[in-house]
């Protein structure tokens, strides 16, 4: 099957309301051309899920500026002013989760888990209103799984099929992003046929992807 659609017809597949994460780590790894279609279709009230904000005008901060998310699920939002700014006036919701926390909660969504124990936020504020658990004596967080109804990702090379290649640090969310939503989308820099990828290459396998978009080089 080829997956391969035109940007418009991808972009298409995401609402007003939609729950969308978005790959990268501080704006590396993150499908830049999507972004900018999003922005441009004005897509409203969004709840983003990153692992951060990007900057103000590049990475999912495109998002922020044009103030298009009601909610922001992240790691830090340190990188883009914007984000602060609006989390401080009151204009967007912004719930800021522990980075391997964040990364757990994604993959135990994509792969069927009821949830997480972790001992991180225990004693502080990130504990309240969470079940806690004893195993062997020691205290844990239940944190439980976190899904979108759309992923955006970007891959360095992808086949027709949907079979995604990650290149060097550009890895980081997208991976485990690719299982935890109900559509996902990947932005590849290149696009081969269908066999032209080594199979122990691929890190995301098409079972995961819906749609391609061509990112170009």
């Amino acid at each position: 099957m080829n997956k391969v659609v035109a940007l418009e017809e991808a972009i298409a597949q995401i609402k007003d309301g939609d729950v969308v994460m978005v790959g990268g780590f501080m704006a590396n790894g993150t499908p830049e051309k999507l972004m900018d279609a999003l922005v441009a279709a004005n897509i409203k009230d969004i709840t983003l899920i990153c692992n951060d904000t990007g900057f103000v005008d590049k990475g999912s901060g495109k998002l922020v500026g044009n103030k298009q998310c009601k909610k922001i699920i992240a790691s830090h939002i340190g990188t883009n002013k914007e984000t602060g700014r609006q989390m401080t006036e009151g204009e967007t919701e912004v719930q800021l989760i522990p980075q391997g926390t964040l990364v757990e909660q994604i993959r135990a969504g994509g792969y069927g888990l009821g949830g997480i124990l972790t001992a991180t936020g225990i004693g502080t504020l990130v504990e309240e209103g969470k079940d806690k658990i004893v195993v062997d004596g020691k205290e844990y967080l239940l944190e439980k799984p976190i899904t979108a109804d759309v992923a955006l990702l970007y891959a360095a090379k992808a086949d027709k099929a949907g079979n995604i290649v990650y290149k060097g640090s550009a890895n980081n969310f997208n991976h485990v992003m690719a299982s935890a939503a109900k559509t996902t989308i990947v932005e590849a820099r290149e696009i081969v046929e269908i066999g032209e990828i080594d199979p122990n290459e691929v890190v995301t396998p098409n079972i995961f992807i819906n749609y391609i978009v061509d990112g170009g080089k």
